[in-house]
């Protein structure tokens, strides 16, 4: 039974140091050698800001792609113009009526106490020389060219302003664009914005003033870098990339680096869902009408990345006009406005393999919220109800190491005065288990059995964006960010190791001191990680400290801390 636990702790701790290891690797800008889950970091875009090259219009594997058209014989003039409503402020340039800019006016790019200093809206879409990410929409001609994200376009509507902004008790507003014709076709794109709502409807019509009839396929994209967003930490990481959802593929994630050796598996005919682009806490995606086929694509382009989907064949009779809708969101990952949005939308919210564990969590988080008014109290609540609802199984647990505990010393006598009689030793230790009705796992499957709703509350702690710029009490401005004066890690420390001490120590003395230095080593850990999580992990420890305590008590183990020998 010793070497089972020598076996069990020696496995978890290799695993603590590949993982150690991992994060250092991430931390000085090198890719993860075990668990790749960081994009590397790509080089700057080779293309100008806003001008991503011809390629990047997408071809779809039924029909050529039309090449980018050549400049009309009256020159459009190019321009951008700027929209903004009381949660999104836009840049939209006249090159394709590409949205090259997105901030979003809600949330601010500063966090926890630079945010009393100032707000400046956060930007989520960019074209700004130093990062690419913009959304872009076009068409592509069977046998003939036609207006593509590269076409120059006029605003028609509103006319004569570039500057364009929802007035007060005015709820909804559009602007339309469209493109000089492109071998007899015109793409006339209509924008429609709404007051609170991150939801742009696209339209595009298709206007045939040739001579015969025309077959255009409309698609939509998000261009981007293969810059991971956010600050970069040595211990944690969060997917930055493309993503696809289809009722038949399901939830598909590309990692950047996968799309550079060509290893892009998704679903890519599809009559449902959604393709995105997503970072942490924020996210932008296309959606075409339920029902419509679409082709879904991932690709790179130069040192960029493309993720688009292709609608169904448009075919427009001489002189008639066809149109076609999708929609574009950008904004926060907001939970239940996604799941309103679309089927599968509240995916773009990542909680990896334990999405079923952490959904319910986060429903209940959430009604807690609603209830106390604080997201720090309501972790220290929803911690407390989940330690309620394992009470039962953590008093067994308990229970077993109370046991453990009152017959550790006869089993350290027993070590000592056999210790050149290794198999006598090993059939005495398990007489006197059988004896005193001992099960030296009795402690484990338990904790075994909750380490995954820990872990599923610990993704939706990490992943809601609610948690961003939510004070709890005094200095802890953002639960998202890392405490700034590392209160709450010492305390996590401390509690730790207490919990530890109430133990029993392993028979054997390496065993022992690894079960002391594990807690000691995950402990740095969370110096680095934000606030929020550091609380949930304190309230747990307090809770199995007074738990365990009570136990010991109750059983008439007194209470006494072990502490290795490190000679």
């Amino acid at each position: 039974m010793n070497d089972i636990r020598r076996s069990i702790l020696w496995v978890i701790f290799g695993f603590s140091l590949i993982l150690l290891w991992d994060r250092w690797q991430v931390h000085h800008g090198q890719p993860a050698t075990f668990f790749p889950s960081t994009p590397p970091k790509a080089t700057a875009p080779a293309a100008a800001p806003g001008q991503p090259s011809a390629a990047a219009v997408p071809q779809p594997a039924a029909a050529s792609a039309a090449s980018v058209p050549a400049a009309p014989s009256t020159p459009v003039p190019r321009q951008r113009t700027t929209v903004r409503t009381d949660v999104l402020e836009l840049v939209i340039d006249s090159e394709g009526a590409t949205i090259a800019q997105a901030r979003l006016l809600k949330h601010a790019t500063e966090t926890g106490k630079a945010l009393r200093q100032s707000f400046t809206p956060l930007t989520l879409l960019t074209d700004d020389g130093q990062r690419l990410y913009v959304a872009q929409s076009g068409l592509i001609g069977e046998g003939r060219a036609a207006p593509t994200h590269k076409t120059p376009m006029r605003l028609v509507a509103p006319a004569g302003s570039t500057a364009l902004q929802l007035a007060d008790g005015q709820t909804q507003l559009e602007l339309v664009f469209e493109s000089e014709p492109v071998d007899g076709v015109v793409l006339r794109k209509r924008i429609g914005l709404q007051r609170g709502s991150y939801v742009l409807d696209v339209q595009h019509e298709v206007i045939n003033t040739a001579a015969t009839p025309v077959r255009v396929r409309p698609y939509q994209q998000l261009l981007r870098d293969g810059l991971k967003a956010g600050s970069e930490t040595p211990f944690y990481s969060t997917f930055t990339g493309p993503a696809v959802y289809s009722s038949a593929g399901k939830y598909q994630k590309v990692e950047f680096a996968d799309i550079d050796k060509g290893k892009v598996a998704i679903q890519r005919q599809a009559q449902d869902g959604y393709v995105a682009m997503v970072q942490h806490y924020f996210f932008s995606a296309w959606l075409l009408p339920e029902g419509l086929e679409r082709e879904n694509y991932v690709r790179r382009v130069d040192n960029l990345y493309a993720v688009g989907q292709i609608g169904p064949v448009l075919e427009v009779a001489a002189g008639a006009t066809q149109s076609s809708r999708a929609r574009l969101v950008i904004g926060p990952q907001e939970e239940k406005v996604l799941e309103q949005l679309a089927p599968g939308l509240e995916l773009v919210k990542d909680y990896g393999w334990l999405t079923i564990l952490a959904k319910p969590l986060y429903w209940l988080l959430e009604k807690i919220h609603g209830l106390v008014g604080n997201w720090g109290w309501a972790i220290v609540l929803l911690v407390v109800l989940i330690k309620a609802a394992f009470y039962w199984l953590n008093a067994s647990a308990y229970r077993s190491m109370a046991k453990m505990k009152a017959i550790n010393p006869r089993i350290m006598e027993m070590r000592e005065r056999l210790k050149d009689k290794p198999q006598l030793m090993q059939q005495e230790m398990m007489r006197l288990y059988r004896e005193e009705k001992v099960n030296p796992l009795g402690g484990c499957l338990p904790i075994l059995i909750q380490i995954p709703v820990f872990i599923a509350l610990y993704w939706v702690l990490l992943a809601s964006v609610e948690m961003r710029n939510a004070p709890w009490i005094g200095w802890i401005e953002d639960l998202s960010s890392p405490d700034p004066y590392y209160v709450l890690p010492l305390v996590m420390t401390l509690t730790t190791i207490v919990q530890t001490a109430l133990n029993p120590l392993p028979p054997d003395p390496l065993q022992a001191k690894m079960m002391w230095l594990m807690p000691l080593i995950f402990s740095v850990m969370f110096f680095f990680f934000p606030a929020g999580l550091v609380l949930y992990w304190i309230v747990n420890n307090v809770l199995t400290i007074a738990q365990q305590a009570y136990i010991n008590h109750s059983m008439g183990v007194p209470l006494k801390f072990n502490l290795p020998s490190f000679k």
